[in-house]
């Protein structure tokens, strides 16, 4: 687990959070399938795989931890809060408003946040307005169940579903 002190942060850092921040603004008010649209996805997610397509409202914090593979879909109102770091593999489908959480707040210092990566592996699909915790893994071509809180991973070829998220059945 990574730990990050928010209130001690280094100019380099809080000047990328500010251009990120920024860009992330331009692309939610930008005419998608633009030239200019399609220049700041790239921009703001750096590891963007061919093929992929990210559609907006988006927020994201730390969107550099962010490694999307190639046609990869997110849909509408995704929120990641990437400081663990994200990944997004080949063919996964990421429903609208769905919340990638790879950090949370500790509990004794509020300034300080814990980081755990988050991974939706090949072909996983994430139900719409699902929320994925910190340190948990989508197994490939796993289904997530829409609304569903994943608080543990989720194995390959199963579907999950509800709060916490339990094992439906396999695929």
């Amino acid at each position: 687990m990574i730990r990050i002190d928010c209130s001690n942060q280094t100019a380099e850092e809080l000047a990328l959070a500010k251009r990120q921040a920024q860009l992330i603004f331009k692309l939610n008010h930008t005419m998608p399938m633009t030239e200019e649209y399609d220049g700041l996805v790239h921009e703001i997610f750096t590891d963007l795989g061919e093929g992929s397509r990210i559609n907006t409202p988006l927020t994201a914090v730390r969107p550099h931890k962010v490694k999307i593979g190639r046609n990869a879909v997110v849909m509408n109102g995704c929120l990641m809060m990437a400081a663990g770091g994200i990944t997004i593999e080949d063919e996964a489908l990421i429903a609208a408003n769905v919340q990638l959480i790879s950090n949370n707040h500790d509990l004794q210092n509020r300034n300080i946040i814990t980081c755990k990566p988050v991974r939706i592996c090949r072909r996983a699909w994430i139900g719409a307005g699902s929320t994925i915790l910190p340190g948990v893994t989508v197994g490939e071509n796993a289904v997530v169940g829409a609304g569903s809180v994943v608080t543990h991973d989720v194995a390959p070829n199963t579907i999950v579903a509800g709060n916490p998220a339990k094992f439906i059945r396999n695929i």
